[in-house]
Protein backbone atom coordinates (compact mmCIF):
# COMPACT_ATOMS: atom_id res chain seq x y z
CA UNK A 1 0.00 0.00 0.00
CA UNK A 2 1.21 3.49 -0.82
CA UNK A 3 1.58 5.65 2.28
CA UNK A 4 0.63 9.24 1.49
CA UNK A 5 2.63 12.07 2.93
CA UNK A 6 1.09 15.37 3.95
CA UNK A 7 2.45 16.86 0.77
CA UNK A 8 0.62 14.32 -1.38
CA UNK A 9 -2.61 14.93 0.51
CA UNK A 10 -2.23 18.68 0.04
CA UNK A 11 -1.57 18.13 -3.67
CA UNK A 12 -4.68 15.99 -4.06
CA UNK A 13 -6.84 18.43 -2.15
CA UNK A 14 -5.52 21.37 -4.15
CA UNK A 15 -6.38 19.57 -7.38
CA UNK A 16 -9.89 18.86 -6.10
CA UNK A 17 -10.36 22.47 -5.02
CA UNK A 18 -9.23 23.68 -8.44
CA UNK A 19 -11.78 21.38 -10.09
CA UNK A 20 -14.55 22.92 -7.99
CA UNK A 21 -13.39 26.41 -8.92
CA UNK A 22 -13.38 25.40 -12.58
CA UNK A 23 -17.02 24.25 -12.36
CA UNK A 24 -18.02 27.54 -10.76
CA UNK A 25 -16.06 29.51 -13.38
CA UNK A 26 -17.72 27.62 -16.26
CA UNK A 27 -21.15 28.48 -14.90
CA UNK A 28 -20.28 32.14 -14.41
CA UNK A 29 -18.61 32.43 -17.83
CA UNK A 30 -21.70 31.26 -19.66
CA UNK A 31 -24.01 33.69 -17.82
CA UNK A 32 -23.15 36.88 -19.75
CA UNK A 33 -24.26 35.32 -23.04
CA UNK A 34 -27.74 34.62 -21.68
CA UNK A 35 -28.07 37.97 -20.00
CA UNK A 36 -26.96 39.72 -23.18
CA UNK A 37 -29.76 38.01 -25.08
CA UNK A 38 -32.30 39.08 -22.46
CA UNK A 39 -31.02 42.62 -22.58
CA UNK A 40 -31.31 42.65 -26.38
CA UNK A 41 -34.90 41.42 -26.15
CA UNK A 42 -35.79 44.18 -23.68
CA UNK A 43 -34.20 46.83 -25.84
CA UNK A 44 -35.98 45.51 -28.93
CA UNK A 45 -39.35 45.51 -27.17
CA UNK A 46 -38.76 49.10 -26.10
CA UNK A 47 -37.84 50.05 -29.66
CA UNK A 48 -40.98 48.44 -31.04
CA UNK A 49 -43.09 50.35 -28.53
CA UNK A 50 -41.53 53.73 -29.25
CA UNK A 51 -41.33 53.43 -33.06
CA UNK A 52 -44.27 51.26 -34.15
CA UNK A 53 -44.15 52.50 -37.77
CA UNK A 54 -40.54 51.44 -38.30
CA UNK A 55 -41.41 47.74 -38.63
CA UNK A 56 -39.46 44.75 -37.35
CA UNK A 57 -35.70 44.97 -37.23
CA UNK A 58 -33.13 43.61 -39.68
CA UNK A 59 -30.53 41.42 -38.00
CA UNK A 60 -27.04 41.70 -39.49
CA UNK A 61 -24.84 38.75 -38.61
CA UNK A 62 -21.16 38.61 -39.66
CA UNK A 63 -19.94 35.25 -40.93
CA UNK A 64 -16.20 35.78 -41.18
CA UNK A 65 -13.11 33.66 -40.71
CA UNK A 66 -12.74 29.91 -40.76
CA UNK A 67 -15.85 27.75 -40.85
CA UNK A 68 -15.62 25.76 -37.63
CA UNK A 69 -17.79 24.63 -34.69
CA UNK A 70 -17.50 27.99 -32.92
CA UNK A 71 -19.04 29.71 -35.97
CA UNK A 72 -22.01 27.34 -35.82
CA UNK A 73 -22.48 27.98 -32.09
CA UNK A 74 -22.39 31.75 -32.69
CA UNK A 75 -24.93 31.57 -35.52
CA UNK A 76 -27.22 29.38 -33.45
CA UNK A 77 -27.25 32.01 -30.70
CA UNK A 78 -27.67 34.89 -33.17
CA UNK A 79 -30.61 33.21 -34.94
CA UNK A 80 -32.28 32.60 -31.59
CA UNK A 81 -32.00 36.30 -30.74
CA UNK A 82 -33.45 37.22 -34.13
CA UNK A 83 -36.44 34.92 -33.62
CA UNK A 84 -37.10 36.26 -30.14
CA UNK A 85 -36.99 39.82 -31.52
CA UNK A 86 -39.33 38.79 -34.39
CA UNK A 87 -36.85 40.10 -36.95
CA UNK A 88 -38.13 40.69 -40.47
CA UNK A 89 -34.91 39.65 -42.19
CA UNK A 90 -31.49 38.20 -41.44
CA UNK A 91 -28.55 39.38 -43.51
CA UNK A 92 -25.41 37.26 -43.30
CA UNK A 93 -22.30 39.25 -44.16
CA UNK A 94 -20.00 36.50 -45.45
CA UNK A 95 -16.23 36.61 -45.90
CA UNK A 96 -14.58 33.21 -45.52
CA UNK A 97 -12.11 30.94 -47.26
CA UNK A 98 -13.99 27.89 -45.96
CA UNK A 99 -13.19 25.36 -43.29
CA UNK A 100 -14.66 22.16 -41.91
CA UNK A 101 -17.24 20.30 -43.98
CA UNK A 102 -19.11 19.05 -40.90
CA UNK A 103 -19.43 22.58 -39.53
CA UNK A 104 -20.60 23.87 -42.91
CA UNK A 105 -23.19 21.07 -43.03
CA UNK A 106 -24.47 22.04 -39.57
CA UNK A 107 -24.67 25.71 -40.55
CA UNK A 108 -26.46 24.83 -43.79
CA UNK A 109 -29.07 22.88 -41.85
CA UNK A 110 -29.44 25.84 -39.46
CA UNK A 111 -30.19 28.15 -42.41
CA UNK A 112 -32.68 25.73 -44.00
CA UNK A 113 -34.62 25.31 -40.75
CA UNK A 114 -34.88 29.05 -40.07
CA UNK A 115 -38.27 30.61 -40.79
CA UNK A 116 -36.94 34.17 -41.02
CA UNK A 117 -35.88 35.01 -44.61
CA UNK A 118 -32.10 34.98 -44.94
CA UNK A 119 -30.01 36.94 -47.41
CA UNK A 120 -26.31 36.17 -47.79
CA UNK A 121 -24.15 39.18 -48.71
CA UNK A 122 -20.72 38.06 -49.93
CA UNK A 123 -18.26 40.70 -48.86
CA UNK A 124 -14.96 39.48 -50.26
CA UNK A 125 -14.80 35.68 -50.47
CA UNK A 126 -17.25 32.85 -49.91
CA UNK A 127 -15.26 29.96 -51.27
CA UNK A 128 -15.14 26.27 -50.36
CA UNK A 129 -17.43 25.61 -47.37
CA UNK A 130 -18.51 29.26 -47.53
CA UNK A 131 -20.12 28.63 -50.93
CA UNK A 132 -22.19 25.78 -49.51
CA UNK A 133 -23.39 28.02 -46.68
CA UNK A 134 -24.60 30.84 -48.94
CA UNK A 135 -26.37 28.38 -51.25
CA UNK A 136 -28.66 27.55 -48.32
CA UNK A 137 -29.72 31.20 -47.98
CA UNK A 138 -32.92 32.50 -49.61
CA UNK A 139 -31.09 35.16 -51.65
CA UNK A 140 -27.47 35.84 -52.49
CA UNK A 141 -26.04 39.29 -53.02
CA UNK A 142 -22.37 39.83 -53.87
CA UNK A 143 -20.09 42.79 -53.52
CA UNK A 144 -18.26 43.92 -56.63
CA UNK A 145 -14.93 42.10 -56.77
CA UNK A 146 -16.07 39.21 -54.58
CA UNK A 147 -16.06 35.54 -55.62
CA UNK A 148 -17.58 32.19 -54.78
CA UNK A 149 -16.81 28.56 -55.66
CA UNK A 150 -13.59 26.51 -55.44
CA UNK A 151 -15.39 24.15 -53.08
CA UNK A 152 -13.45 20.92 -53.64
CA UNK A 153 -12.68 18.86 -50.53
CA UNK A 154 -9.09 19.18 -49.31
CA UNK A 155 -7.22 17.69 -46.36
CA UNK A 156 -5.32 19.48 -43.63
CA UNK A 157 -2.31 20.05 -45.89
CA UNK A 158 -4.41 21.55 -48.68
CA UNK A 159 -4.23 18.51 -50.97
CA UNK A 160 -7.33 17.44 -52.86
CA UNK A 161 -9.20 14.52 -51.28
CA UNK A 162 -9.90 11.80 -53.86
CA UNK A 163 -11.88 9.44 -51.63
CA UNK A 164 -14.95 8.61 -53.78
CA UNK A 165 -17.34 8.47 -50.81
CA UNK A 166 -16.23 11.83 -49.44
CA UNK A 167 -16.31 13.52 -52.84
CA UNK A 168 -19.70 12.01 -53.70
CA UNK A 169 -21.18 13.14 -50.39
CA UNK A 170 -19.94 16.70 -50.76
CA UNK A 171 -20.98 17.03 -54.40
CA UNK A 172 -24.43 15.76 -53.44
CA UNK A 173 -24.67 18.32 -50.62
CA UNK A 174 -23.62 21.16 -52.91
CA UNK A 175 -26.05 20.12 -55.64
CA UNK A 176 -28.98 19.79 -53.25
CA UNK A 177 -28.21 23.21 -51.77
CA UNK A 178 -28.30 24.68 -55.27
CA UNK A 179 -31.65 23.02 -56.01
CA UNK A 180 -33.20 24.61 -52.91
CA UNK A 181 -33.66 27.87 -54.80
CA UNK A 182 -33.73 26.64 -58.39
CA UNK A 183 -30.06 27.11 -59.12
CA UNK A 184 -28.28 24.94 -61.68
CA UNK A 185 -26.89 21.93 -59.72
CA UNK A 186 -24.32 21.17 -62.41
CA UNK A 187 -22.56 24.45 -61.57
CA UNK A 188 -22.44 23.47 -57.90
CA UNK A 189 -21.00 20.10 -58.92
CA UNK A 190 -18.36 21.85 -61.04
CA UNK A 191 -17.40 23.92 -58.01
CA UNK A 192 -16.87 20.85 -55.83
CA UNK A 193 -15.79 18.01 -58.17
CA UNK A 194 -12.52 18.25 -60.04
CA UNK A 195 -13.76 15.71 -62.60
CA UNK A 196 -17.07 17.45 -63.38
CA UNK A 197 -17.52 19.42 -66.59
CA UNK A 198 -19.96 22.20 -67.43
CA UNK A 199 -20.25 24.44 -70.48
CA UNK A 200 -20.89 28.08 -69.56
CA UNK A 201 -19.70 29.62 -72.82
CA UNK A 202 -22.99 31.33 -73.55
CA UNK A 203 -23.35 32.73 -70.02
CA UNK A 204 -19.82 33.82 -69.05
CA UNK A 205 -17.73 32.98 -72.10
CA UNK A 206 -15.89 29.99 -70.67
CA UNK A 207 -16.42 26.40 -69.64
CA UNK A 208 -15.16 24.21 -66.85
CA UNK A 209 -13.07 21.22 -67.93
CA UNK A 210 -12.10 18.11 -65.97
CA UNK A 211 -9.11 18.80 -63.74
CA UNK A 212 -10.24 22.34 -62.86
CA UNK A 213 -12.39 23.74 -60.07
CA UNK A 214 -14.99 26.35 -60.93
CA UNK A 215 -15.10 29.72 -59.23
CA UNK A 216 -17.31 32.69 -60.14
CA UNK A 217 -16.89 36.43 -59.78
CA UNK A 218 -19.79 38.63 -58.72
CA UNK A 219 -20.73 39.46 -62.32
CA UNK A 220 -20.42 35.82 -63.44
CA UNK A 221 -22.50 34.56 -60.52
CA UNK A 222 -25.22 37.07 -61.45
CA UNK A 223 -25.28 35.82 -65.04
CA UNK A 224 -25.56 32.11 -64.15
CA UNK A 225 -28.18 32.63 -61.44
CA UNK A 226 -25.90 32.11 -58.44
CA UNK A 227 -26.48 35.67 -57.27
CA UNK A 228 -29.53 37.92 -57.34
CA UNK A 229 -27.84 41.27 -56.91
CA UNK A 230 -24.44 42.99 -57.06
CA UNK A 231 -24.00 45.60 -54.33
CA UNK A 232 -21.29 47.99 -53.24
CA UNK A 233 -22.19 47.91 -49.56
CA UNK A 234 -24.54 46.50 -46.95
CA UNK A 235 -26.75 49.59 -47.30
CA UNK A 236 -27.20 48.79 -50.98
CA UNK A 237 -28.41 45.32 -50.02
CA UNK A 238 -30.87 46.77 -47.50
CA UNK A 239 -32.22 49.16 -50.14
CA UNK A 240 -32.50 46.33 -52.68
CA UNK A 241 -34.52 44.33 -50.16
CA UNK A 242 -36.76 47.38 -49.64
CA UNK A 243 -35.96 47.45 -45.94
CA UNK A 244 -34.96 51.10 -45.69
CA UNK A 245 -35.92 52.62 -42.37
CA UNK A 246 -35.74 49.35 -40.51
CA UNK A 247 -33.57 49.25 -37.42
CA UNK A 248 -30.39 47.30 -38.10
CA UNK A 249 -29.17 45.21 -35.21
CA UNK A 250 -25.70 43.76 -35.66
CA UNK A 251 -25.00 40.65 -33.61
CA UNK A 252 -21.31 40.25 -32.87
CA UNK A 253 -19.47 37.33 -31.24
CA UNK A 254 -19.16 37.85 -27.50
CA UNK A 255 -15.80 38.02 -25.76
CA UNK A 256 -16.31 34.46 -24.54
CA UNK A 257 -17.04 33.26 -28.08
CA UNK A 258 -13.92 34.97 -29.43
CA UNK A 259 -11.82 33.35 -26.71
CA UNK A 260 -13.48 29.99 -27.38
CA UNK A 261 -12.69 30.30 -31.08
CA UNK A 262 -9.02 30.73 -30.22
CA UNK A 263 -9.01 27.92 -27.66
CA UNK A 264 -10.62 25.40 -30.02
CA UNK A 265 -7.93 25.91 -32.63
CA UNK A 266 -6.31 22.50 -33.21
CA UNK A 267 -2.79 23.56 -32.22
CA UNK A 268 -3.91 25.55 -29.18
CA UNK A 269 -6.17 22.72 -27.97
CA UNK A 270 -3.32 20.21 -28.27
CA UNK A 271 -0.94 22.47 -26.32
CA UNK A 272 -3.54 22.91 -23.58
CA UNK A 273 -3.96 19.14 -23.27
CA UNK A 274 -0.18 18.60 -23.16
CA UNK A 275 0.23 21.13 -20.36
CA UNK A 276 -2.87 19.84 -18.57
CA UNK A 277 -1.76 16.19 -18.55
CA UNK A 278 1.85 17.03 -17.71
CA UNK A 279 0.85 19.45 -14.94
CA UNK A 280 -1.46 17.01 -13.16
CA UNK A 281 1.03 14.13 -13.49
CA UNK A 282 3.96 16.21 -12.21
CA UNK A 283 1.90 17.48 -9.27
CA UNK A 284 1.07 13.91 -8.19
CA UNK A 285 4.59 12.55 -8.78
CA UNK A 286 6.57 15.53 -7.45
CA UNK A 287 4.18 17.29 -5.04
CA UNK A 288 4.84 20.11 -2.68
CA UNK A 289 4.72 23.40 -4.56
CA UNK A 290 1.35 23.25 -6.39
CA UNK A 291 2.37 25.21 -9.52
CA UNK A 292 2.27 22.25 -11.96
CA UNK A 293 -1.10 21.06 -10.66
CA UNK A 294 -2.60 24.54 -10.82
CA UNK A 295 -1.22 25.04 -14.34
CA UNK A 296 -2.62 21.67 -15.41
CA UNK A 297 -6.09 22.46 -14.05
CA UNK A 298 -6.10 25.88 -15.68
CA UNK A 299 -5.16 24.37 -19.05
CA UNK A 300 -7.82 21.68 -18.74
CA UNK A 301 -10.31 24.35 -17.72
CA UNK A 302 -9.48 26.49 -20.76
CA UNK A 303 -9.76 23.44 -23.03
CA UNK A 304 -13.24 22.52 -21.82
CA UNK A 305 -14.32 26.17 -21.57
CA UNK A 306 -13.57 26.66 -25.28
CA UNK A 307 -15.33 23.43 -26.21
CA UNK A 308 -18.35 24.27 -24.05
CA UNK A 309 -18.83 27.78 -25.43
CA UNK A 310 -18.30 26.50 -29.00
CA UNK A 311 -20.99 23.90 -28.53
CA UNK A 312 -18.60 20.95 -28.86
CA UNK A 313 -19.00 19.87 -25.26
CA UNK A 314 -22.02 19.85 -23.01
CA UNK A 315 -22.21 19.94 -19.25
CA UNK A 316 -22.20 16.13 -19.23
CA UNK A 317 -18.72 16.15 -20.80
CA UNK A 318 -17.40 18.48 -18.09
CA UNK A 319 -18.99 16.28 -15.41
CA UNK A 320 -17.27 13.24 -16.95
CA UNK A 321 -13.93 15.07 -16.76
CA UNK A 322 -14.51 16.02 -13.12
CA UNK A 323 -15.45 12.39 -12.30
CA UNK A 324 -12.18 11.26 -13.89
CA UNK A 325 -10.15 13.67 -11.75
CA UNK A 326 -11.99 12.63 -8.58
CA UNK A 327 -11.41 8.92 -9.30
CA UNK A 328 -7.69 9.53 -9.75
CA UNK A 329 -7.56 11.38 -6.43
CA UNK A 330 -9.49 8.61 -4.66
CA UNK A 331 -7.01 6.09 -6.06
CA UNK A 332 -4.31 7.82 -4.02
CA UNK A 333 -6.25 7.37 -0.78
CA UNK A 334 -8.07 4.07 -1.33
CA UNK A 335 -6.06 1.15 -2.76
CA UNK A 336 -8.13 -0.48 -5.52
CA UNK A 337 -5.42 -2.38 -7.38
CA UNK A 338 -5.51 0.32 -10.06
CA UNK A 339 -9.21 -0.08 -10.92
CA UNK A 340 -10.18 3.45 -9.88
CA UNK A 341 -7.12 4.83 -11.64
CA UNK A 342 -8.04 3.06 -14.89
CA UNK A 343 -11.63 4.24 -14.67
CA UNK A 344 -10.48 7.79 -13.98
CA UNK A 345 -8.07 7.73 -16.91
CA UNK A 346 -10.78 6.32 -19.20
CA UNK A 347 -13.17 9.07 -18.10
CA UNK A 348 -10.58 11.76 -18.85
CA UNK A 349 -9.85 10.34 -22.31
CA UNK A 350 -13.56 9.98 -23.10
CA UNK A 351 -14.27 13.57 -22.05
CA UNK A 352 -11.50 14.89 -24.32
CA UNK A 353 -12.70 12.80 -27.29
CA UNK A 354 -16.28 13.97 -26.74
CA UNK A 355 -15.09 17.60 -26.73
CA UNK A 356 -13.42 17.31 -30.14
CA UNK A 357 -15.11 18.20 -33.45
CA UNK A 358 -15.10 14.49 -34.32
CA UNK A 359 -13.95 11.31 -32.50
CA UNK A 360 -10.94 10.68 -34.76
CA UNK A 361 -9.62 14.21 -34.25
CA UNK A 362 -10.12 13.87 -30.51
CA UNK A 363 -8.36 10.51 -30.38
CA UNK A 364 -5.35 11.75 -32.38
CA UNK A 365 -5.16 14.87 -30.24
CA UNK A 366 -5.16 12.93 -26.98
CA UNK A 367 -2.52 10.47 -28.30
CA UNK A 368 -0.19 13.30 -29.32
CA UNK A 369 -0.78 15.11 -26.04
CA UNK A 370 -0.08 11.98 -23.98
CA UNK A 371 3.13 11.26 -25.90
CA UNK A 372 4.54 14.77 -25.49
CA UNK A 373 3.35 15.03 -21.88
CA UNK A 374 5.05 11.72 -21.03
CA UNK A 375 8.38 13.09 -22.26
CA UNK A 376 7.92 16.23 -20.17
CA UNK A 377 7.01 14.22 -17.05
CA UNK A 378 10.04 11.92 -17.48
CA UNK A 379 12.39 14.91 -17.79
CA UNK A 380 10.91 16.60 -14.71
CA UNK A 381 10.94 13.35 -12.71
CA UNK A 382 14.62 12.78 -13.49
CA UNK A 383 15.57 16.30 -12.48
CA UNK A 384 13.64 15.89 -9.21
CA UNK A 385 14.65 12.35 -8.24
CA UNK A 386 14.89 13.11 -4.57
CA UNK A 387 11.30 14.39 -4.38
CA UNK A 388 9.41 11.81 -6.41
CA UNK A 389 6.64 9.75 -4.89
CA UNK A 390 8.22 6.60 -6.37
CA UNK A 391 11.30 7.16 -4.25
CA UNK A 392 9.15 6.08 -1.29
CA UNK A 393 9.46 2.53 -2.62
CA UNK A 394 13.27 2.59 -2.84
CA UNK A 395 15.49 1.78 0.18
CA UNK A 396 18.45 4.12 -0.07
CA UNK A 397 19.96 3.68 3.44
CA UNK A 398 23.04 1.47 3.65
CA UNK A 399 22.97 -0.96 6.59
CA UNK A 400 26.63 -0.54 7.56
CA UNK A 401 28.31 -0.29 10.93
CA UNK A 402 29.57 3.16 9.97
CA UNK A 403 25.93 4.31 9.57
CA UNK A 404 25.02 2.87 12.98
CA UNK A 405 23.21 -0.28 11.80
CA UNK A 406 24.16 -3.32 13.97
CA UNK A 407 22.59 -6.70 13.34
CA UNK A 408 23.81 -8.16 16.67
CA UNK A 409 26.11 -7.56 19.60
CA UNK A 410 29.57 -6.52 18.47
CA UNK A 411 32.31 -8.77 19.94
CA UNK A 412 35.43 -7.22 18.47
CA UNK A 413 36.73 -6.57 21.99
CA UNK A 414 37.11 -10.31 22.45
CA UNK A 415 39.91 -10.55 19.89
CA UNK A 416 42.97 -11.92 21.72
CA UNK A 417 40.96 -13.47 24.55
CA UNK A 418 42.01 -16.99 25.60
CA UNK A 419 39.75 -19.86 26.60
CA UNK A 420 39.37 -23.60 26.29
CA UNK A 421 37.46 -25.73 23.79
CA UNK A 422 34.53 -27.60 25.38
CA UNK A 423 33.76 -29.74 22.36
CA UNK A 424 35.92 -30.87 19.47
CA UNK A 425 36.09 -28.12 16.82
CA UNK A 426 35.47 -29.75 13.38
CA UNK A 427 35.88 -26.82 12.58
CA UNK A 428 32.78 -25.54 14.46
CA UNK A 429 32.14 -26.20 18.09
CA UNK A 430 31.83 -24.63 21.52
CA UNK A 431 34.46 -22.95 23.67
CA UNK A 432 34.51 -21.38 27.12
CA UNK A 433 35.98 -17.90 26.90
CA UNK A 434 35.81 -15.28 29.63
CA UNK A 435 33.56 -17.62 31.59
CA UNK A 436 30.99 -17.61 28.70
CA UNK A 437 30.07 -20.46 26.36
CA UNK A 438 30.47 -19.36 22.77
CA UNK A 439 29.93 -20.94 19.36
CA UNK A 440 33.25 -20.72 17.55
CA UNK A 441 34.93 -21.95 14.38
CA UNK A 442 38.49 -22.58 13.34
CA UNK A 443 40.16 -21.59 10.11
CA UNK A 444 39.69 -25.18 8.98
CA UNK A 445 41.94 -27.18 11.27
CA UNK A 446 40.74 -29.73 13.87
CA UNK A 447 41.03 -28.90 17.55
CA UNK A 448 40.30 -31.50 20.16
CA UNK A 449 38.23 -30.84 23.29
CA UNK A 450 39.83 -29.32 26.40
CA UNK A 451 42.50 -27.57 24.38
CA UNK A 452 43.47 -23.93 24.97
CA UNK A 453 42.21 -21.63 22.17
CA UNK A 454 42.57 -17.97 21.32
CA UNK A 455 40.15 -15.67 19.46
CA UNK A 456 41.83 -14.27 16.34
CA UNK A 457 38.80 -12.72 14.62
CA UNK A 458 35.25 -11.61 15.59
CA UNK A 459 32.62 -10.28 13.13
CA UNK A 460 29.03 -10.24 14.34
CA UNK A 461 28.22 -13.77 15.54
CA UNK A 462 31.18 -15.26 13.72
CA UNK A 463 34.09 -15.95 16.15
CA UNK A 464 37.26 -17.52 14.75
CA UNK A 465 39.74 -19.24 17.10
CA UNK A 466 43.01 -21.12 16.86
CA UNK A 467 44.75 -23.53 19.20
CA UNK A 468 47.28 -22.06 21.56
CA UNK A 469 50.51 -24.00 21.47
CA UNK A 470 53.68 -23.57 23.40
CA UNK A 471 55.25 -22.04 20.30
CA UNK A 472 52.24 -19.63 19.84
Amino acid sequence: MLTLTKRHKRAALSVLAAVMLFIAFAGIASAPIVSAAVSTDSEQDAANQTTPDAGPAVYVIPLKGEVEPSMYAFLKRAFKEAREAKAERIILVVNTYGGRIDSADDIGELLRDENIPITAFVEGKAVSAGTYIILNADQIAMQSGSSIGSAAVVDGSGELVDNPKTVSFWVGQMSEAARLHDRDPSIAAAMSDVNAEVDLTEEIGRSKKAGDILSLTASEALKVGYSEYTADSLEDVVTWLQLDGREQIEVKPSAAENVAKFLTNGIVATILLILGIAGIAIELIVPGFGAPGLTGLICFGLFFFGSYISGLAGIETIILFVVGIVLLIIELFVPSFGILGLLGGAALIASVVMSAPDPMTGFLTIVIAFAVATVIVIIVARTNRGRGVWNKFILKDKLTSEEGYLSSEVKTTLVGAVGVSITPLRPAGTALIAEERMDVVTSGEFIAADRPVKIIKAEGTWIVVKEVTEEG
